[in-house]
């Protein structure tokens, strides 16, 4: 049973070892579909500090706190447990914790586009069309092709650019290659909105799709989160990334994920993320597991 509130002390507690304060375990490095604005970092209940830093905090406030020692730690988390606290009761319910943790997303969202927003507008006519951002971030490269390194990198040219253009489109609802704050947005974080979402699924697909079959198999499925080695055996999590893709990805079970089975694997309708961390770090705090903390 997940409890309904925390106290304040043992979620600041709590936080405290996910936000730097305490020594955080290494954590492998994966693919992992959950919403992007709360977390880039793999979502693991049960080792989950970095995931929980980024969606409690947001990205720019963790980087902070990682600078922090314990007692400064402590005392920034005791402030803002208590902004999350509303009702002044000195326990966090998980409405709270969601609410505070959706907050942290859409200022996480409005700060970047804010942050990267001159360096786009070249004009300043507080708009940005598809020419401004084809130069300011391929201009150099197309203006100089001398000066791209290798091979790869002219491979990542010709794959991102086509990609970018695709997505701005997308996200230009009246056409005109021209978007508004609201289109940037859209471009910059597609999963927010819905009708980028076709996108995203593409885009997962097209990375993951080594053999261009339009489809997901499970050695590609396994390929993006794991480089196999020679002469070694695939460790254990593997194993069940495996029994994962065959009892759960691939739900019509020819082998392989088309689209509509892509989608729902990175994109589930069914899933509440910020309700799943809020759940989760209520969990957490609550050591006797008796509803609440104590």
């Amino acid at each position: 049973m997940y409890p309904k509130a925390g106290s304040l002390k043992a979620l600041s507690l709590l936080l405290l070892s996910i936000t730097g304060g305490y020594p955080k375990p290494t954590l492998r490095n994966e693919r992992v579909h959950q919403d992007p604005t709360l977390s880039d970092k793999p979502h693991q209940d049960s080792a989950n500090f970095e995931y929980d830093h980024e969606a409690f905090l947001g990205k720019e406030e963790a980087k902070t706190f990682d600078q922090l020692s314990p007692e400064e730690s402590i005392e920034r988390l005791g402030k803002i447990v208590e902004r999350i606290d509303d009702n002044k009761d000195n326990y966090v319910t998980m409405e709270e914790l969601k609410a505070w943790i959706i907050r942290v997303q859409k200022r996480y969202i409005f700060e970047n586009v804010a942050k990267v927003w001159k360096d786009y507008d070249l004009n300043k006519d507080n708009k940005i069309s598809w020419d401004e951002y084809k130069q300011a971030t391929y201009g150099y490269y197309l203006e100089n092709p001398e000066e791209l390194q290798d091979a790869m990198d002219q491979f990542s040219l010709k794959k991102m650019l086509p990609r970018d253009e695709r997505r701005f489109k997308a996200a230009d609802l009246d056409d005109d290659m021209v978007a508004t704050r609201e289109e940037f947005t859209a471009f910059l974080h597609p999963e927010e909105f819905d009708h980028m979402k076709e996108i995203v699924v593409f885009e997962t697909l097209e990375d993951i799709d080594k053999n261009e079959d339009g489809f997901v198999d499970e050695d590609e499925f396994i390929a993006d989160m794991y480089a196999q080695e020679e002469s070694k055996n695939e460790p254990e999590w593997v194993k069940t990334e495996r029994e994962q893709f065959t009892d759960f990805r691939d739900l019509n079970k020819d082998g392989k994920m088309d689209k509509s089975e892509i989608r729902h694997w990175i994109l589930p309708e069914d899933y509440d993320h910020a309700q799943a961390e809020a759940r989760h770090l209520l969990y957490e705090s609550d050591k006797n597991k008796i509803g609440h903390s104590v």
